[in-house]
């Protein structure tokens, strides 16, 4: 796979040019340059994740026109003045362009509560294209054992990372659940073991496949009507909802014990109807965590760089940025695991 030439001036990138799912598709773009303390990254592959089609689908904030795409990875090729030890380095970039450092949010490391921060892919221009500019502090680098299209995995785990540490959600000799085997849940579950705890991922009839990888990655995997038979009549300690779905995170809700904790990794992008005195009820912690923070992303170079966490045998699919719309309906049928763009094939 060929590069982009790097002196071409412009580039394809994949627009949210309006609202409307309509108003979705490629288009020319201009090259990116980075300015002072900012890096251009050549796109080895960009994650299609859920937020892109609630993107598509005007269920999360962006300002278009813009660029989509923010589960990236890459090669730094260029650098301003300020980031020239990154050139040539393979990394991920966290996916902030712009905090404010000031608020109450951004001095407690919490830059992801920012009210002012603009992110790549829905407020400045994003992944799904040959290049994409970013601040040098957001970087991290890839680590060796990662294949270069599963490095654009670092930003989901760095998500996952954030609901479940800080503290870890799970002790030694837990029971936990994880509801919906997408790339999300598998993670969760990776994390969620990492922490000591006996884990069971559950899905539906339609997720066989990636019931399958899970089970590969050495996870016990049922079907979500077969989860009862796993403790019957007792109750998951912890259970995650990694699937947005309102089925499942009232199937969630059901299978915890009594003083469990439940945490929601996935995000539905409409409201949904639970039954909320099941919280009251079992005296349930609740917790969750939106998008990152520097501290998840160095709890991801460690989950890494350990082992505790696998990232290349959830990458099923690899295509040309110019089959976006297959791809993008086959991440909504489930069809597939992490299903990534890569700009190189279209050259």
């Amino acid at each position: 796979m060929s590069e982009t030439t790097i002196d071409a001036p412009s580039m394809n990138g994949l627009i949210k040019r309006d609202k409307g799912a309509e108003n979705v598709g490629l288009g020319e773009v201009p090259k990116p340059s980075p300015g002072p303390d900012e890096v251009l990254i050549a796109v080895s592959a960009t994650g299609i994740c859920g937020t892109d089609l609630h993107i598509c689908d005007d269920e999360f904030p962006s300002i278009p026109p813009v660029v989509m795409g923010h589960e990236v990875t890459g090669r730094v090729v260029e650098a301003g003045a300020g980031a020239e030890d990154w050139i040539g380095r393979r990394v991920s970039p966290e996916t902030y362009f712009y905090t404010c450092d000031r608020c109450h949010a951004c001095l407690a490391g919490r830059r992801n509560l920012c009210p002012t921060r603009k992110s790549i892919g829905s407020h400045v221009n994003g992944g799904f294209a040959s290049y994409v500019v970013v601040p040098h502090r957001n970087l991290l680098e890839v680590h060796e054992s990662v294949g270069e299209h599963a490095g654009a995995l670092y930003e989901p785990l760095s998500c996952v990372a954030q609901c479940l540490c800080d503290p870890a959600v799970a002790s030694p000799g837990d029971t936990a659940l994880v509801v919906g085997p997408g790339a999300m849940g598998i993670l969760t579950a990776q994390v969620l073991r990492s922490q000591g705890a006996e884990v069971t991922i559950s899905g539906t009839p339609g997720d066989q496949r990636r019931l399958e990888i899970a089970e590969s990655l050495g996870l016990v995997a049922v079907l979500a009507g077969d989860v009862e038979s796993v403790i019957p009549g007792v109750g998951f300690d912890v259970v995650a909802d990694a699937s947005g779905n309102e089925k499942g995170i009232d199937a969630g809700l059901r299978a915890i014990r009594k003083g469990g904790h439940y945490v929601q990794v996935g995000l539905t992008g409409k409201p949904i109807s639970v039954d909320i005195d099941l919280i009251c009820l079992k005296e349930l912690v609740v917790t969750s965590g939106f998008a990152s923070t520097p501290r998840s992303w160095h709890r991801v170079e460690k989950l890494i760089a350990s082992g505790a966490v696998v990232l290349d045998p959830l990458v099923t699919d690899v295509s040309p940025l110019s089959a976006w719309e297959t791809s993008f309906a086959r991440t909504r049928q489930a069809d597939g695991l992490k299903l990534m763009l890569d700009p190189r094939m279209d050259a």
